[in-house]
């Protein structure tokens, strides 16, 4: 399996509890909706920070990982019209498309759940 990591800051002027709600309520549900998620995509995971003591302030406001079998897998689902007309032009509502990390990995799992 292929993992692709987003790391994600909001759009100035948005708060971050408006950045939540819209990618977990709206861009999130968006995302689902279209048909080549259930085909293509084997896992969907948005991660939004909490503040917690002793770590410091986060450079980004979400971390999103996207799954696939394949890198065929991963172009066929963005390069698909769904995607294209669908998802990608919501993206700059909630987002700074300009300024983000992204980075494909192999997930290896060292440890899971009991």
């Amino acid at each position: 399996m292929i993992k692709f990591t987003f790391l994600v800051q909001r759009l100035k002027g948005m708060s971050r509890e408006e950045f939540i709600d819209y990618h977990k309520n709206k861009h999130a549900p968006l995302f689902c909706s279209i048909p080549e998620t259930a085909l293509y995509v084997r896992k969907y995971v948005v991660n939004h920070p909490m503040a917690a003591e002793g770590f410091p302030e986060p450079l980004y406001d979400a971390v999103v990982e996207i799954s696939f079998d394949s890198l065929e897998d991963f172009n066929a689902f963005f390069n698909s019209e769904n995607y294209l007309t669908k998802v990608h032009p919501d993206e700059p509502k909630f987002f700074d498309t300009a300024n983000y990390v992204a980075m494909a990995t192999r997930e290896t799992v060292i440890k899971a759940g009991a």
